[in-house]
């Protein structure tokens, strides 16, 4: 679960306060979405599931129009943007478009 030209943003992290919701225990899987992104309702589904299936990780969707400084600072460009975070809220994957629910499964390896 790996977009190209996205592997010089990895090991960045995130807190809490900037995604606006609590971390999970383990991992947390953060969308990107925006209010007309059909791809990104999918990318909601898939991510709930997994975040059921998975203990201690948390979904975490965010508008990427209202949250536009953010967006930026992490160079998220297209919506639906998924991140994979670990418990200490550091970027282990990233990718955009949607993703598979066997490909999150896999990319959660790196974080937990």
């Amino acid at each position: 679960m790996r977009a190209q030209g996205d592997e010089e943003r990895d090991g960045e992290r995130l807190s809490a306060a900037e995604i606006g919701a609590e971390l999970g225990e383990r991992a947390t899987l953060v969308q990107f979405s925006s209010a007309f992104c059909q791809p990104c309702r999918v990318t909601r589904r898939t991510l709930d599931e997994v975040a059921r299936m998975v203990e201690g990780v948390a979904h975490v969707e965010i508008d990427a129009e209202a949250r536009l400084e953010l967006v930026r600072a992490l160079g998220v460009d297209r919506t639906p943007t998924v991140l994979v975070l670990d418990a200490a809220g550091r970027v282990v994957r990233r990718a955009a478009g949607q993703p598979r629910t066997v490909d999150v499964i896999a990319a959660l390896g790196a974080a937990v």
